[in-house]
């Protein structure tokens, strides 16, 4: 058996086990230990995997992660998300959808500080369902909005998935959360006039809320948005501006975050104690997951198996679009089942090459890869934004969110086309800075 056809079959093991539900990191690891034992020896499997994982927790740019992660949790215990929800229901709340709307600009809010789809979906859950049932919003159209708003959360910086998209493939961290910026601005748009439109057509389905005064709306502007706002200037006008490190944002991001709570004496002793918990918990997670992603990529790359893709790739009579649709749609059916974290790592060390050998720009490439597991998120069987959802609104059943679904992932197809037609919308803050 050559080592190609061992990577091959090695691929299949793979996605068989994660379809059988273990446990994604265990099995990366214990496959990429096995193949490299196989191809090379056991004595330099056994080396480079402790190497690999040594390497990676005591990783200097992957200590971005779990900072980022705690500013996130810090922001969750203080209560900072009822407050940009607060603000953004006065200022657009009387619109059609206008709490479904203001459901969108809260997950943008939240996600610039957290970097997480789920703990977005399960933040704004918690506190935006109570009002749109108070209004009587359908409850597929209220859950699927929530669930589909918090896709944006790996779009805008600070993105976990970005992050780990920059370590896996050498990609600036910076330049990726640069990439972001404006196509999340555009998903947010995006999911605001869909929101906008199905209340429009339907009033029934999304009542708009009572009228504010002006007034109001500009002091709820100046509480809980300028909060949010001090906190990702004091993140992203200092890495834009060359400042600081991503790692370093990450610091200075959670001592931000723990100034505004501070000041507005929001966050309790107890509440800091579980965001350190929750925090150390969901990073030793992520940070275990990429070790053993490391250790499968090491095994495929001794292989050959990505640099024989990606030659077949940019050798077959087919144009370059056609090829990348294709591995958008592999990245659609395979979010369908695989969690996006475990997905981006799993992928990139066969689609990164054949991504460069097309000749595509790898920043705008990081930014179309994570806005297409955006719809994994969100789709049948897994969709774990959905079940997160389903979790807070316990009295409404998972098909019944699903089947709200689908306008939302027509507009994040929308988005995908236009990057795809545009690039410069994903490119051009990276080449500004």
């Amino acid at each position: 058996m050559t080592p190609i056809t061992l990577a091959f079959l090695s691929v299949v093991l793979l996605f068989i086990l994660i379809f059988l539900r273990m446990p994604v990191a265990f099995v990366m690891l214990v496959i990429g230990m096995g193949g490299y034992a196989i191809v090379v020896s056991p004595g330099a499997a056994f080396t480079i995997t402790v190497q690999t994982i040594y390497s990676n927790f005591s990783s200097y740019s992957l200590i971005v992660v779990p900072l980022f992660v705690w500013m996130g949790f810090i922001a969750f215990y203080s209560g900072l998300s009822s407050k940009i929800y607060d603000a953004t229901y006065k200022i657009v709340g009387d619109l059609p959808g206008g709490l479904a709307i203001a459901t969108v600009v809260a997950c943008t809010g939240f996600g610039a500080i957290c970097g997480s789809t789920t703990a977005t979906a399960a933040t704004m859950s918690a506190v935006a369902l109570p009002e749109m049932d108070k209004y009587n919003y359908k409850r597929s159209f209220a859950t699927a909005s929530i669930a589909s708003a918090a896709i944006i959360g790996v779009m805008v910086p600070p993105s976990v998935i970005f992050i780990l998209y920059g370590v896996s493939t050498g990609e600036s961290i910076a330049d990726l959360f640069m990439a972001g910026v404006i196509p999340g601005m555009m998903l947010m748009g995006a999911f605001m006039l869909t929101a906008w439109i199905i209340a429009y057509r339907d009033p029934s389905v999304a009542p708009a809320g009572p009228k504010i005064a002006w007034p109001d709306k500009f002091r709820a502007l100046f509480s809980a948005g300028m909060e949010v706002i001090a906190i990702f200037i004091a993140v992203m006008g200092g890495l834009f501006a060359g400042w600081f490190t991503p790692t370093e944002a990450g610091a200075v991001g959670v001592f931000a975050t723990l100034v505004v709570t501070v000041i507005r004496d929001s966050l309790s002793w107890d509440g800091f104690k579980k965001s350190l918990a929750a925090s150390v918990h969901l990073s030793a997670m992520i940070l275990f997951l990429v070790a053993a992603a490391f250790v499968y990529s090491r095994f495929l790359a001794v292989t050959g198996l990505p640099a024989e893709v990606a030659n077949m790739a940019a050798s077959a009579p087919l144009p370059p679009l056609i090829v990348l649709l294709l591995i958008l749609f592999a990245y659609f059916i395979l979010g369908l089942f695989i969690d996006g974290l475990a997905l981006v790592l799993m992928t990139t060390p066969i689609f990164y090459p054949i991504a460069l050998g097309l000749g595509y720009d790898p920043i705008w490439f990081g930014v179309i890869v994570v806005l297409a597991l955006g719809m994994g998120v969100i789709t049948p069987p897994v969709g774990a934004n959905v079940y997160v959802v389903a979790g807070v609104a316990k009295d409404v059943d998972v098909m019944e969110i699903f089947s709200g679904i689908w306008p939302f992932l027509a507009a994040i197809i929308v988005c995908i086309v236009l990057l795809i037609a545009f690039p410069q919308i994903a490119l051009f803050l990276p080449g500004l800075f």
